[in-house]
């Protein structure tokens, strides 16, 4: 497995991130909205598309920057 592929940050790679969690935010919204009932009947929530968009990308994103950092340091 190559690491460069899927965590060496570029502007494109970003850009992806960032409509990734767009998209998460929006679909967790949507989910909620359209099962209103069923959650308030149980008192709950949608948790799947919350915990991508709370806990995995930004974490994803924090470990490529410090990969990205650590990468252009050891090139120079």
């Amino acid at each position: 497995m190559n690491p460069e592929k899927y965590l060496l940050l570029n502007w494109k790679r970003v850009l992806i991130i960032i409509i990734a969690w767009v998209v998460a935010v929006i679909l967790h919204n949507l989910t909620y909205a359209l099962f209103y009932e069923y959650f308030s009947k149980t008192g709950g929530d949608e948790p799947v598309f919350f915990i991508i968009a709370v806990i995995i990308i930004p974490l994803y994103f924090i470990i490529a920057i410090i990969y990205t950092i650590i990468n252009k340091i050891k090139k120079k």
